[in-house]
């Protein structure tokens, strides 16, 4: 008011002394980057935000005070402490892109108080006041966008003054010695090291290994140099154990050592590459994970089970003043963006305004992981974990892939409310991925999933691969590397053999005549303690994707899909089930004949479309579902009866047994030679490796991966002119069999068998055609599968009725006659109404064949559907004939 400022005047007027001190004093602005170390939300109280330091008269830094410094070392440096003037910390930048309309904020001046010292960094990474700087990409696996935080361990007298120079820093004699913040690493050391890793680690010919390695993904166009963790350790144990450490710092150095090598051997044409490490020494499992854990580098196998679509993760914010159009860059650290309040130009309070299409993004994928089935204790159940993906390696996994996971544990804090500060003191882990090997050694590999390897490698992988396709008994070799612990059956191996080469897939879209599958489901059926789930087993381990399932476990939507919500966005997802996960690869299921007739009606469309169809709680979708089926069943009685078919011994629907391409059926029979090899043979499975005999010509199951791998991403074998005769001449030779008794021998889904059993056959032996000899193999591979399931009991001939109709063309005609008899009888005995019991009896002493109980209800039930007469239900039903049928004729009814 006008009073207070007359006495304000007053006041002057009194201390003229005063008054002429404050003119002489020269006025002073405030620094353009002290407004935008304030920070909007949230605001932190004058008390908590670091005290600056004073400068001293000499240019150096004064002692530091008494009072604990927020940003000090943990640990006791006791250099730090003692020497006087000496920089206790330093932030290291390692973003070198100079953001739009961040050049009118000088480099010298910090953004954040935490930043005041990082025009003192004694490692020039790609400032702005450096401009020999190598440049990196930053890191969203480990934080790259974050500063590096430092200790300078020198005094500060004997450090030279600060000059911009083309020189290392923390060289002989031309720097301080630095260390990360917290630890005892040193910087320079560390980047020394990895380059004298990169150029001196040689491979068995004396080449190096990585300076080659570098230079094809050079030539690739790759951005990222894979690393082994064997080849470190064997090289510096001590630089791997500050990689497992340290590795949101160490991975950076590694990135600025990498990028320095590449720039001196391809010069502006170099690309900025990221290092990324796999296979660690220790393999940590889910359950193992503790608070030791945190910030360090770990490695964890287990199965994908769900991707999120890619999410823009923002990394930095463009800020533009809507008074003098003047832009600012500012970077996100800790999820949290600091928006500037005054314009550093035109010093306009609240006048910035966020530019979303200027703002820096990096993409981020969200992944859920969870344990093997085969690493899961006794009596648990499976753990998840969520892991993080940017980036690079986005989209580089899918859900049902076994992979073994390279990255950072992280543990991150969660509000009790969104608005308030106040978290729980529970944290929620994460892992940061850094790498995905997908490609185990003991497994098929999808095609086109293979991770990039290299080429000299795979070179001399795949010339041994072709040499061993060429042997004549390829075959044989096989079949004996399949599953080497289960005793002969042979043809059972090579079926299963077929299974997982596959056919090959035809799409004739174009033609309008849609796909063609080339997946082969088989079923093993028999008697109880036949290897059924060994051979199951095996399959799964060996398979690309492979799921394990019991019949009484699994229900419908546990082998397709299920809705449920997801606890992070609370909507409402869709999860994959045992089919879709195992899409491309083998999904065996054992006890195939207890599971219910719920879960079995899924499987229809599975076997034959390869997809699978949604309508659950607004969610329509087809997913795909392109496995093949490995189904065990046992007969209902325990023992295989074989007075009695396939479909009334292990009871399953006729619509679903006619979907299987191979159905074998395996006995118990006793055998004197027989029983004696297959006791020797598992005697000798429990002997000591060392004292176990070896044999030279079974294959190793990681060769046996890689040949099928190889077969099944490089041969598609068509067919030629010539197999396609045989295979007509061989389908109407097979129908022929049973025209004489009228059953059906073949059918076309026998002929798409016989198709892919071929194709599959071609691959085994890398040809890129189908000739006879693959045709003839399958042949004989198809009549010894119907050989065994699809005969006739009573006759012993193949009559795949039994398959199509659950009934043979011999039973069906012996059904005909029955119909036939029962109607004469009512005829003669004129009668309308009679016990079931009784009708039996009487049907019984007028006939020359033995009549059971079955096979007359079956009859009646076909004279009930004719409507010539009604039975009720029970074990000694009524039998009522309809009125004004008794006149008629048979041909009339």
């Amino acid at each position: 008011s006008l009073r207070s400022f007359l006495r304000c005047g007053q006041r002057a007027r009194k201390n003229p002394a005063k008054q002429a001190a404050r003119e002489k004093r020269p006025e002073t602005q405030p620094a353009p980057h002290q407004a935008t170390a304030r920070m909007s939300s949230p605001r932190r109280s004058p008390r908590r935000s670091p005290r600056r330091r004073q400068q001293a008269p000499g240019g150096g830094v004064p002692p530091p005070s008494s009072e604990a410094d927020p940003v000090s070392s943990p640990m006791p440096y006791g250099s730090v402490a003692s020497s006087p003037g000496s920089a206790r910390t330093a932030v290291l930048n390692l973003n070198p892109v100079a953001s739009p309309g961040s050049s009118a904020i000088p480099s010298s001046a910090p953004r954040t108080p935490r930043d005041r010292f990082a025009s003192s960094s004694p490692l020039p990474y790609g400032s702005q006041s450096t401009p020999s700087a190598t440049p990196v990409r930053p890191r969203g696996d480990v934080g790259g966008g974050r500063s590096l935080r430092e200790v300078d361990l020198s005094s500060a007298a004997d450090r030279p003054p600060r000059a911009l120079s083309s020189d290392r820093p923390g060289s002989e004699g031309t720097g301080p010695r630095t260390v990360i913040w917290g630890t005892n690493v040193n910087v320079q050391e560390s980047m020394d090291k990895f380059t004298s890793f990169m150029k001196e680690f040689t491979e068995a010919s004396g080449e190096p290994k990585y300076l080659r390695i570098l230079q094809q993904v050079q030539l690739v166009g790759e951005l990222h140099l894979d690393v082994d963790s064997q080849d470190l350790i064997s090289f510096d144990p001590a630089l791997y154990n500050q990689l497992i450490r340290y590795p949101q710092e160490i991975l950076q150095v590694f990135d600025l050592a990498v990028n320095e090598l590449a720039s001196a051997m391809f010069g502006d044409a170099a690309a900025l590459f990221q290092v990324r490490f796999h296979s660690l020494t220790k393999v940590t499992g889910m359950r193992e994970l503790n608070p030791n854990d945190l910030d360090q580098l770990v490695a964890v196998k287990g199965m994908i089970i769900r991707v999120s679509p890619i999410i823009p993760d923002p990394k930095e914010g463009y800020f533009k003043c809507t008074a003098c159009s003047h832009g600012v860059t500012v970077e996100i650290e800790h999820g949290r963006i600091n928006e500037p309040l005054t314009c550093p130009r035109c010093n306009v309070s609240r006048s910035m305004e966020l530019v979303h299409n200027r703002c820096r993004f990096a993409d981020k994928q969200i992944i859920k992981m969870q344990e093997a089935p085969e690493s899961v204790p006794d009596g648990q159940t499976p753990q998840t974990v969520i892991v993080h993906a940017t980036d690079s390696i986005v989209d580089s996994v899918l859900p049902g892939d076994r992979v073994e996971l390279t990255g950072v544990y992280r543990a991150t804090a969660l509000r009790v409310m969104p608005r308030q500060r106040t978290v729980k003191a529970v944290f929620k882990t994460h892992i940061d991925a850094v790498h995905f090997k997908k490609t185990v050694s003991t497994r098929i590999t999808k095609e086109g999933e293979e991770l990039w390897e290299d080429p000299k490698v795979k070179e001399e992988r795949e010339a041994k691969l072709k040499e061993l396709s060429e042997r004549p008994d390829i075959y044989d070799i096989l079949v004996n590397a399949l599953a080497p612990n289960i005793f002969e059956y042979e043809d059972v191996k090579r079926g299963i053999l077929c299974q997982l080469f596959g056919g090959s897939n035809k799409k004739f879209h174009e033609a309008g005549r849609g796909r063609f599958r080339g997946e082969i489901n088989i079923l093993l059926c028999g008697d109880p303690g036949t290897s059924k789930s060994q051979l199951l087993q095996y399959a799964v381990n060996l398979a690309a994707r492979g799921i394990y399932t019991s019949g009484r476990g699994s229900s419908a939507v546990g082998l397709t899909a299920y809705v449920t919500k997801d606890p992070d966005s609370k909507r409402i997802v869709l999860e994959s089930g045992a089919l879709v996960l195992c899409d491309g690869g083998v999904c065996c299921i054992d006890e195939f004949d207890k599971m219910s007739d719920n879960t079995r009606s899924t499987l229809h469309e599975v076997m034959e479309q390869q997809t699978v169809s949604i309508a659950k709680a607004g969610i329509i979708a087809s997913l795909n579902a392109r496995t093949s089926i490995l189904a065990a069943a046992n007969p209902t009685e325990s023992r295989w009866n074989p007075n009695m078919s396939i479909v009334d011994n292990i009871q399953l629907p006729p619509t679903l047994l006619s979907r299987f391409d191979l159905i074998y059926l395996i006995l118990d029979t006793p055998d004197s030679t027989k029983d004696r090899k297959l006791a020797a043979h598992l005697v000798a499975l429990y002997y000591a490796e060392a004292d176990r005999p070896a044999d030279e010509s079974v294959l190793d199951r990681e060769t046996l991966a890689q040949y099928i791998t190889y077969a099944r991403e490089h041969v598609n074998p068509v067919l030629t002119e010539e197999a396609a005769k045989v295979l007509v001449s061989e389908y109407v030779s097979m129908r022929k069999i049973g025209v004489s008794r009228k059953a059906i021998t073949a059918t076309p889904r026998q002929l798409e068998s016989l198709i892919r059993l071929a194709e599959a056959h071609a691959k085994m032996r890398f040809a890129p055609e189908v000739t006879t000899r693959d045709v003839t193999m399958a042949v004989e591979l198809m009549r010894s599968a119907l050989r065994t399931s699809a005969s006739d009991p009573r006759t012993g001939l193949i009559d795949l009725d039994l398959i199509n109709t659950g009934q043979s063309s011999v039973s069906r005609k012996e059904t005909d006659e029955l119909v036939r008899a029962v109607q004469n009888y009512f005829r003669q005995k004129n009668t309308k109404t009679i016990l079931f019991n009784t009708l039996l009896t009487e049907m019984r002493a007028g006939a020359d064949k033995p009549i059971t109980a079955d096979h007359l209800r079956t009859a009646l039930q076909r004279l009930q559907s004719d409507e010539f007469l009604t039975m009720q239900r029970g074990t000694n039903p009524v039998i009522r004939v309809a009125s004004g049928v008794l006149g008629l004729g048979t041909d009339d009814i």
